[in-house]
């Protein structure tokens, strides 16, 4: 067997990669730390004492992934475009979730600037709350995608999972509940036909994945239906994480949705769910879009979250 790191003494070499055009590269990792209810508490009321955690996690892992090369012997010195780190906090299971994304132009990948971006963010929020808790988890540290070079698009099979709409839901007449239908057609710039919410405003059409519905389910609500929420369509697998301002979906064959808006406010005292449970996910994972490209869409169609 041949070793690409190893020369013919057998010692350790950097793999030549001079011969090797350059490439347009993305790669993304993911990891958490469970810090406990305590530790976000303290975190979101400003109450540890070395201060801003995440402003500094940041801080910590876009220095790290241009540094990679330093710390991994073997790791090509390459110039990054663009580095960033995102977070979300699960309060119920007491973890926080980082997601790094590096993009380059160059001779080979940023994967190892990835994980390692995510990682020193991991690490800086342990150091960061390690006065209030010490018993604090890293784990789950992944490449969970990449794209560009020769190897080509690769996605951590646990993330490979097909998004799809499981329902669409359309109400006649607002303060009404939505109510699921099988098909639907959808009006450029306009949003669903026969939905009292669609408009030319900028919140045409809304969405929400069944994972965040799911959730709902530790506060003992029961008997949830699509479009409870009053969403227009129900999601399935659709990876948050990927989404921002301006994302792209393509639904079915011809369907394009931009979005526009990512949470909202409850209505006046708060909406029907919010009264009932005492909270609700909308305002927080509820996405909104406009219609760039209309047509129709049934359930069970797959959505394509579109690459830059």
């Amino acid at each position: 067997m041949e070793f690409s790191h190893i020369d013919k003494d057998g010692l350790p070499k950097m793999v030549d990669v001079t011969s090797k055009e350059e490439s347009f590269r993305v790669a993304r990792a993911s990891g958490k730390i469970f810090v406990g209810k305590d530790v976000i508490e303290a975190i979101e009321n400003g109450l540890l004492p070395k201060g801003d955690v995440f402003a500094t996690a940041k801080v910590a892992a876009i220095n790290a992934a241009k540094k990679t090369f330093e710390l991994i012997p073997l790791c090509h010195n390459i110039f990054l475009s663009f580095v960033d780190v995102s977070y979300k906090i699960d309060r119920e299971e007491g973890y926080i979730e980082a997601v790094s994304e590096i993009k380059t132009e160059a001779k080979t990948g940023a994967e190892m600037e990835a994980i390692t971006a995510v990682v020193i963010f991991l690490e800086t929020v342990y150091d960061m709350c390690k006065a209030v808790k010490k018993d604090m988890v890293i784990t789950d540290v992944r490449l969970i995608e990449k794209s560009g070079g020769k190897s080509g698009h690769y996605i951590f099979e646990n993330e490979n999972k097909t998004a799809k709409v499981v329902s669409i839901n359309i109400s006649r007449q607002k303060g009404t509940p939505k109510e699921p239908v099988s098909e639907a057609i959808l009006i450029e710039d306009y949003g669903i036909e026969g939905d009292a919410h669609a408009g030319s405003s900028h919140r045409q059409v809304s969405l929400l994945d069944i994972s965040s519905i799911k959730k709902l389910k530790q506060y003992g609500l029961k008997g949830l239906c699509y479009g409870k929420f009053a969403e227009n369509i129900t999601t399935e697998n659709l990876d948050l994480q990927r989404i921002s301002l301006g994302t792209k979906l393509k639904i079915g064959n011809n369907v394009l949705l931009e979005i526009s808006q990512i949470g909202k406010k409850c209505h006046g005292s708060g909406c029907e769910i919010a009264r009932t449970v005492g909270v609700c996910i909308m305002p927080k994972e509820g996405l909104f879009a406009k219609v760039l490209k209309g047509g129709k869409i049934k359930t069970g169609d797959i959505i394509e979250i579109l690459n830059e």
